[in-house]
């Protein structure tokens, strides 16, 4: 296990954090007295998640001090919409706090575009910087990159039709993450920023609530009896990893950066496409274009 440091006037937000690996992460981050922001579509869900989380710090960190008040808030994201996702950072923006974690998830149930992310990133970066020290942690679900044709083409059709179309896009938006982290990385060199890619492991979780509606009812059935007997990790160990990278020292102190981390807090070596700068240049145009068709940017190109 890690060992999580004070988190006083530290400010995070985690996506997803209503549910699964976001929720057990947020509450980590506001035991340690981090003030922890759910970022997630649904207010109802969050709400009931905040008063969750704070029954089971009070409970099983009451001896850490930030476990009398916890500071858990709810951002409304919809990381569907392009405009919704800018709208979301500037309404965070617009309360003039510091943003020192930002814990991005593209995995979240019925996520379907990588590029929302990058866009909440883009809008929260000035931000961010300011703040630093900072870490921005992408998190990658279970999978193996893959690829189908060019490296360099990363348009996924949002329309299901079968389980091996899905599989490919899934492994295309999981090689977006890697060379997302990489290229934002490298252009945050410079800066007291740290970047890094968290894979939490194979943990069942209700991220797999919208599988039948990806793969399909025998695939899904598969993976159903397949994590039911081969459970590797549970939810509060499985986000571990991700909390390392927004929390240790060690990430500020040895300047760890554009690195891959898989559980729990150990560091992997990423496949070669991930070190194709090319390809990481190319993703980073596609988004820039996305944006700027659907939810455009003033001055963001960094």
């Amino acid at each position: 296990m890690i060992n999580i440091p004070d988190l006083d006037f530290k400010v995070a937000i985690v996506m997803g954090a209503n549910t699964g690996l976001g929720y057990a992460t947020a509450v980590s981050l506001a035991a340690r007295g981090a003030h922890a922001f759910l970022a997630c579509p649904s207010r109802e869900k969050a709400l009931e998640a905040i008063e969750k989380a704070k029954v089971e710090i009070r409970r099983d960190f009451s001896k850490l001090r930030a476990a009398t008040n916890p500071k858990l808030e709810f951002l409304e994201l919809d990381l569907n919409d392009l405009r919704k996702t800018r709208k979301s950072a500037q309404d965070f923006l617009d309360r003039g706090l510091p943003l020192h974690i930002l814990i991005n998830s593209s995995g979240m149930a019925g996520v379907r575009s990588p590029s929302s992310p990058f866009l909440f990133t883009m809008v929260m970066l000035d931000r961010i910087k300011k703040s630093q020290p900072s870490r921005i942690i992408n998190v990658r679900y279970t999978g193996i990159c893959v690829s189908q044709g060019s490296n360099r083409s990363f348009k996924c059709r949002k329309t299901v039709t079968n389980t091996a179309s899905n599989m490919a896009r899934n492994g295309r938006s999981k090689l977006c993450n890697v060379l997302f982290t990489k290229a934002l990385a490298r252009r945050l060199g410079k800066e007291r920023v740290f970047v890094n890619l968290a894979h939490p492991g194979t943990v069942r979780t209700e991220f797999a609530r919208n599988e039948e509606v990806q793969w399909g009812p025998t695939f899904t059935r598969i993976i159903d009896i397949l994590t039911g007997v081969v459970f590797f990790y549970t939810v509060k160990a499985a986000c571990l990893t991700q909390v390392y990278c927004a929390t240790s020292p060690k990430i500020v102190n040895k300047d760890i950066r554009g690195r891959h981390f898989i559980p729990i807090a150990n560091e992997l070596q990423p496949n070669p496409t991930a070190e194709d700068v090319e390809a990481q240049e190319a993703l980073w145009a596609y988004y820039e274009k996305l944006i700027q068709d659907k939810a455009p940017l003033r001055n963001k190109r960094i």
